[in-house]
């Protein structure tokens, strides 16, 4: 008697986890054109150094290459400057908002130099970020996976770049710096 109505219990709880395997792709909860674009391009200064995080456009159709990078630019008294940092100074860590969700960006840390000449910025281009865990969401994983090969579903899309390293001077002081700045930008659907 009990194993039948442990069996009655399991069966609907199993087909309830079945349909939801199959899940599609979350929509945006809002109307992406419920949000306006504040600033494709933005800048933030720090002493002597000026940190760039630039989208090309601030709207893209999905399918569309998405292009956005950062520069970092000296701009002190010295010809050149020695910065340490991780893989990279640039971290682009994004949100889309009309699903709520959140995209880190890690990355390999080892300590490499960079020397920076004045006036010459140092660019790298976003080439794609996220990881997840195998308990998240289905739909979640899909859309980090598609974020992570650059292919943005849908959306309003905020990434709150920042630039991390430590600068040494000429004299040998060593001067840490973590500049942030945001841009927004939106991917509609293709027609």
């Amino acid at each position: 008697m009990k194993t039948i109505r442990a069996i009655r219990i399991l069966i609907p709880v199993l087909v309830l986890i079945a349909c939801g395997v199959d899940e599609p792709l979350k929509q945006p909860a809002d109307d992406i054109s419920d949000f306006t674009v504040n600033s494709a391009q933005s800048d933030a200064v720090q002493g002597d150094f000026i940190y760039r995080l630039i989208s090309e456009k601030e709207q893209y159709t999905e399918g569309e290459e998405i292009k956005v990078y950062a520069e970092l630019e000296y701009n002190g008294a010295q010809e050149n400057i020695e910065i340490s940092h991780a893989a990279s100074p640039f971290h682009f860590p994004l949100s889309e908002e009309t699903r709520k969700y959140v995209v880190e960006y890690a990355m390999n840390e080892p300590l490499l130099t960079t020397r920076l000449t004045k006036g010459e910025p140092l660019h790298e281009d976003y080439t794609g970020s996220g990881g997840y865990s195998a308990e998240e969401d289905e739909a979640y994983i899909e859309f980090v996976q598609r974020i992570m090969e650059k292919e943005f579903p849908p959306g309003y899309y905020k990434i709150d770049g920042f630039a991390n390293f430590t600068a040494t001077s000429s004299a040998g002081s060593a001067t840490p710096y973590e500049i942030h700045t945001q841009i927004d930008f939106k991917v509609v659907p293709e027609n």
